[in-house]
């Protein structure tokens, strides 16, 4: 059986982020990748310029699609837009895993999401998920405290999941040091370490993170190898960095090959 992984998702025509990442990210880790896109965006490594979010039963449409025909093993949301798009996939069955990457804004800045739509994504979705991955911004705004420590991390990894999703990937990205990340799954902590790597190509990382996630989940393993082997594969992704474009360059979504990952 060939294993299947959804993303729920915005457009990046310059194939560092949203959608295209995603998909990216599952081929290479041999999942077979659909999609359903809620938003345009106008941008390269440089910036955004414009968003243009999708009629959000036009976005229920194309969810409906692939269940109907090619369901998958597991799925995860990225940039949602708006309170409509939130609501008309909290609307769709899945019937698999869910992950959620709660984008708020591009790496350039540009905001994805309103704080209206903030607190709809956490009383609609999060009750729904496997797995929230808040970077360190993301979790601050969603548990208004502030983020920058591990153990603040761990607080809020615990408020998210008092929210309804049943684990909680705080990154630690932008933290002083080592780049750690820390999992509160079944009511226990995890940490998961990798030195920092002093760069500007770093567009999708947390597009790339999550979808790798979310390929290994469909592969069949656990939430907590999902999370171990996903960060040796975005770990390598930025190390080895193809350094394209004038700004932000996107991590290498050929990465990963001769790493040592568990597949179930």
């Amino acid at each position: 059986m060939i294993p299947i992984a959804l993303t729920i998702a915005g457009s990046d025509p310059s194939g560092g982020a949203g959608v295209q990442a995603d998909i990216k990210t599952f081929h290479q880790l041999r999942v077979y990748g659909t999609s359903a896109i809620t938003l345009i965006t106008v941008q390269n490594t440089q910036g955004v310029t414009r968003v243009e979010t999708l009629d959000p039963r036009l976005v229920a449409e194309q969810i409906a699609a692939i269940l109907n025909d090619i369901p998958p093993q597991a799925a995860k949301t990225g940039a949602l837009g708006n309170i409509a798009i939130i609501e008309a996939v909290a609307g769709t069955a899945l019937g698999c895993p869910l992950i959620i990457d709660p984008v708020m804004i591009s790496k350039h800045g540009a905001p994805l999401m309103d704080e209206t739509a903030r607190a709809a994504l956490a009383r609609l979705l999060f009750p729904r998920a496997a797995l929230v991955t808040p970077n360190l911004h993301e979790a601050s705004a969603l548990t208004g405290i502030k983020v920058e420590t591990p153990d603040q991390m761990r607080e809020a990894a615990v408020r998210i999941a008092e929210l309804g999703a049943a684990s909680v990937l705080v990154k630690g990205g932008h933290l002083e040091g080592d780049a750690i990340d820390i999992l509160f799954h079944n009511g226990s902590f995890a940490e998961y370490s990798a030195p920092r790597i002093v760069t500007p190509h770093t567009h999708g990382t947390g597009c790339t993170y999550s979808a790798a996630i979310t390929a290994f989940v469909a592969l069949g393993l656990t939430l907590p190898e999902a999370v171990r082997n996903a960060k040796l594969f975005i770990h390598e992704a930025i190390a080895t960095n193809s350094g394209l474009g004038h700004g932000h360059g996107p991590v290498n979504h050929w990465a990963g090959d001769s790493l040592s990952y568990n597949r179930a």
